[in-house]
């Protein structure tokens, strides 16, 4: 953010309508410097002479900019240069590459290798900076290649009995391993299932057992996997093949064992055939105004209500849902603001609260309600004190009376007590610790908080689980995923999984017209949560997805103009959701009166008494229901 002063100087200079920087994309490797030029232009095109830009970088840990714009690479990553002319921006983008290994860490997975046999070495690259890399040019070689083979993958042959130097060299780094090798036993391997027949998307768990014909079995091994076909995938996951397939067909899994010695099986894949439709139950319509957030619950008085929240107006709207075929609009609540993003209700269902951006008193914040009377929420109080620059999204821990709220101002994690819901005080604070970032959403679920943060990918803390010693006000981190597009949107846990969604816009959107929006469901396996690991994907292709809410077997999803998906994401899951037909319905949230006529644009879901709430940006509310048949057989 600019300083005080800096304000000061760029309105005393002349407004251009357009700053170009040059050049407009840069790749440094580290400690490189390079002076970047930044002309401003007029409406008409005419120079602006005599203007001195001020130049920031957006991430200093990456790249930084003298005040005469010359560029120096820090560390490997990716920042963005800005060039400000009074109060017009100008962009270049720096990218720093990975360095190459200082160090490597080879290691060999068992502790004796049966001859005849083989498995993989494993190794890692250590930058300077402490950076770990796994893909870079490498040289592999046995000081023993009698005892043992080296493939140019680094695949370890046994070929007697014996021991052997392995090393692996990438310039002028090296590391060694020992490598023994055991007499070969008389074994017989075996692979299984031998004959699988399964549907799209299922996974298959193949094994390599050595059965010993006489005496023990005498070293081990780690097999290669290959399958044939290009509608299957098959990795390796300690010592099984993880087999999964999007396409129906007979597929041969190959298990390489040594070099002369491999095993084969088959599967037999049918076609998923998932069978279920999304059927409109009722509409409660918005053809004026984009609409926000929706949260559904049971108010004091017994009835079903859906709030929700607008998008460049100021007012949240209460529907009377307990017919949620005929919803009634009962009444809304006008607040200062731009934009009321997110809804959330309190357990008790006695209190809501809102967040507000765009506020004309530039203080934004929060805004509780009294829902003594849900039908016609009255505002109870507001806090601004420490997020004023406005809140996006909030989760409520109803049984600690906390709201942990993500500040647009500091793009910190502020947790906000309202035991007393009249006089609400920050109590807890907790972000990613560098200058430019954006955190966009936070859930709490069995004492994790889940934060998305954007470009920095999605940052799991301890909030009272108890495993990394947080506390409900005092998070500890516990673990973080960043994938190289960025736009990490959206989090939820269920399960062993964490789904991720991530939301890209194109250029220069406009609210008021289609927007052809990307971003797709990232699938992490937390089974370790201190190294989350993307191991499937959801994406509707030519779709953007947006908010999402898993129970049961059944993932839903707001996939914006795709409209409101449901996703079978039963079992294991692994590959690519959308190609191996675990797609249960979908229903286009389309409507000729709305802001924008026939482009649907689905926020989320919520599932409540047995029917999907959803709201779309142009549209308005929607309620769905969905009905499973029996699957095809």
């Amino acid at each position: 953010m600019l300083s005080g002063t800096l304000l000061v100087l760029a309105a005393i200079q002349a407004q251009p309508a357009r700053v170009a920087v040059q050049p407009t994309e840069l790749t440094l490797e580290v400690d490189a410097t390079r002076r970047l030029d930044a002309t401003a232009f007029t409406d008409s095109g005419e120079r602006l002479n005599d203007v001195t830009p001020q130049w920031f970088s957006t991430d200093t840990m990456v790249v930084t900019v003298s005040p005469a714009g010359v560029v120096t690479a820090v560390r490997p990553g990716s920042a963005r240069i800005v060039a400000m002319v009074g109060r017009m921006p100008g962009f270049a983008v720096v990218t720093v590459p990975q360095l190459a290994p200082a160090t490597l860490v080879l290691t060999f997975p068992i502790d004796a290798l049966a001859a005849g046999a083989s498995a993989p070495l494993r190794l890692v690259g250590v930058t300077r900076f402490g950076d770990t890399v796994e893909t870079f040019p490498v040289r592999f070689e046995s000081g023993a290649p009698e005892v043992v083979r080296v493939d140019d993958a680094g695949r370890v042959f046994g070929r007697r009995p014996g021991s052997a130097t392995v090393a692996a060299h990438a310039g002028p780094v090296t590391a060694r391993v020992d490598v023994r090798v055991a007499p070969s036993a008389n074994v017989v391997y075996a692979l299984g299932p031998e004959d699988a027949t399964v549907r799209t998307g299922d996974v298959v768990r193949f094994r390599v057992e050595a059965r010993p014909q006489s005496g023990a079995a005498a070293g081990g091994f780690l097999p290669a996997w290959t399958v044939s076909g290009a509608g299957a995938q098959i990795e390796a996951d300690g010592g099984e093949g993880v087999f999964v397939a999007e396409r129906a067909g007979t597929y041969r899994v190959t298990a390489l064992i040594g070099d002369d010695l491999a095993r084969t099986a088959l599967v037999r894949v049918e076609p998923r055939r998932m069978a279920g439709r999304l059927t409109k139950v009722g509409r409660g319509p918005a053809s004026t105004h984009h609409s926000g957030d929706t949260w559904v619950f049971q108010g004091g008085d017994g009835r079903d209500y859906a709030y929700v929240g607008t998008f460049q107006h100021d007012w949240m709207k209460a529907w009377d849902v307990t017919d949620p075929e005929h919803p009634v609009l009962v009444d809304s609540v006008q607040v200062d603001a731009r934009r009321i993003n997110d809804v959330k209700i309190h357990p008790n269902n006695r209190v809501a609260v809102i967040t507000r951006e765009g506020a004309s008193s530039r203080r934004n914040g929060i805004v509780l309600l009294d829902l003594s009377e849900p039908a016609h929420p009255t505002i109870l109080s507001e806090y601004t004190e420490t997020v004023t620059g406005g809140v996006h999204n909030v989760w409520i821990r109803g049984d600690e009376n906390l709201v942990y709220a993500c500040h647009n101002g500091t793009s910190d994690l502020h947790i906000i007590d309202i035991a007393d819901p009249h006089n609400p005080r920050e109590v807890g604070r907790w972000g990613l610790d560098r200058p430019f970032k954006t955190l966009h959403d936070v859930i709490v679920q069995d004492g994790y908080a889940y934060l998305s943060y954007w470009d920095d990918g999605v940052v799991m803390l301890d909030v009272g689980a108890g495993s990394h010693g947080g506390t409900p006000t005092r998070p500890t981190f516990v673990s973080q995923f960043a994938y190289p597009v960025g736009n990490t949107h959206v989090a939820w846990r269920h399960g062993r999984y964490l789904f991720v969604g991530d939301e890209i816009f194109p250029e220069g959107w406009d609210p008021a017209a289609p927007i052809d929006a990307r971003g797709y469901v990232h699938v992490l396996d937390m089974h370790d949560p201190e190294r989350p690991r993307e191991v499937a994907r959801y994406e509707v292709p030519e779709a953007g997805a947006h908010n999402l809410w898993a129970e049961g077997d059944r993932l839903y999803v707001g996939y914006y103009q795709a409209g409101l998906r449901v996703v079978d994401i039963s079992g294991e899951l692994r590959g690519d959701l959308y190609r191996q037909g675990r797609e249960v319905a979908a229903l286009p949230t389309t409507d000729a009166q709305s802001v924008v006529p026939n482009w649907p644009m689905a926020w989320g879901a919520q599932i409540y008494k047995g029917n999907i709430y959803t709201s779309d940006l142009f549209s308005g509310l929607w309620i769905a229901h969905l009905e499973e048949e029996r699957p095809v057989p």
